[in-house]
């Protein structure tokens, strides 16, 4: 069976379910606590990037089963997204950041991306023109729902490259929606990756590449799982003849506002040096 996933560290497990003990070009790291595991898969060449079916580079996987209930471990997670993405990211108080929320807001497991832009500290305008309204340590983030091609008419893609050579911004983080193999990862799972996005993937409808070859910048990925593919959890060969059929929990409501959130405030302590969780409530109405 084909199992579909936009998760690298699932794609490295089931590829390691036949026995095999390592896969060259990949490396992988795991770091646990009590409540969160951080787990990091390199793909370092052409038989990692074959036998994954991923794009060469870094993808970082914060899972947390506890996320969506308790307060602590949602804290601990938005700090640990934002370490990751410090790592990523050449951050400085002058630079632009452009937070790009993918998906479709109309259907709730698609939400993720234009939800996690309405927490985003947006303050470009601010800094352009009235800096002296802002504190130092804030740097200068922008962010666009680009929508999807039934609505506008335009790929993704195309909209966000428009808004990159007008502003021309350092760095792009895209957020999105994402399919997983496994539903105990549904909404409680983050991935972080540094070779950009394929919009669609993980539902069977790809879109075309947001990446730096694309943009011609620094591209972050980060991804949420909101549903997973009735194929892989039902006892019962699925009609070929039928369209992909995905599943979400039945907390998807709340969930998506708590990893949506999350997501944002993330970004927000990332990008600006300094700011606390509290703090950011100031900025985000």
């Amino acid at each position: 069976m084909n199992i579909r996933t936009d998760l690298a560290l699932e794609a490295h497990d089931l590829y390691r379910s036949d026995n095999i003990s390592k896969i060259d070009g990949v490396d992988i790291i795991a770091e646990k606590s009590e409540d969160i595991t951080k787990t990091v898969v390199k793909i370092t060449n052409e038989n990692g990037k074959k036998a994954l079916g991923k794009e060469i580079g870094s993808y970082i996987t914060i899972e947390a089963a506890e996320l969506k209930y308790d307060n602590a471990v949602y804290e601990s997670t938005c700090r640990i997204i934002a370490d990751t993405l410090t790592e990523l990211i050449e951050s400085h108080k002058d630079n632009l950041t452009l937070v790009v929320g993918l998906g479709n807001d109309r259907i709730t497991p698609d939400a993720l991306g234009m939800k996690t832009v309405d927490n985003i500290m947006v303050t470009h305008h601010i800094k352009k023109h009235a800096p002296k309204l802002l504190e130092t340590n804030i740097s200068s983030v922008c962010a666009i729902k680009p929508g999807v091609l039934g609505t506008t008419g335009m790929e993704s893609v195309n909209i966000i490259k428009g808004v990159c050579h007008t502003l021309k911004p350092d760095t792009v983080i895209v957020v999105d929606s994402l399919a997983a193999a496994d539903i105990r990862r549904v909404n409680t799972t983050v991935q972080i990756s540094d070779t950009g996005i394929q919009p669609g993937s993980g539902v069977g409808n790809n879109r075309a590449g947001i990446n730096k070859d694309v943009l011609g910048r620094t591209v972050i990925a980060i991804g949420v799982p909101t549903v997973i593919d009735a194929a892989t959890i039902s006892k019962e060969p699925i009609p070929k003849d039928l369209a992909p059929l995905m599943v979400t929990t039945k907390d998807i409501d709340l969930t998506i506002e708590r990893m949506s959130k999350t997501v944002a405030n993330g970004i927000n302590l990332a990008l600006h040096n300094g700011i606390t969780l509290s703090q950011i409530s100031d900025y985000v109405g």
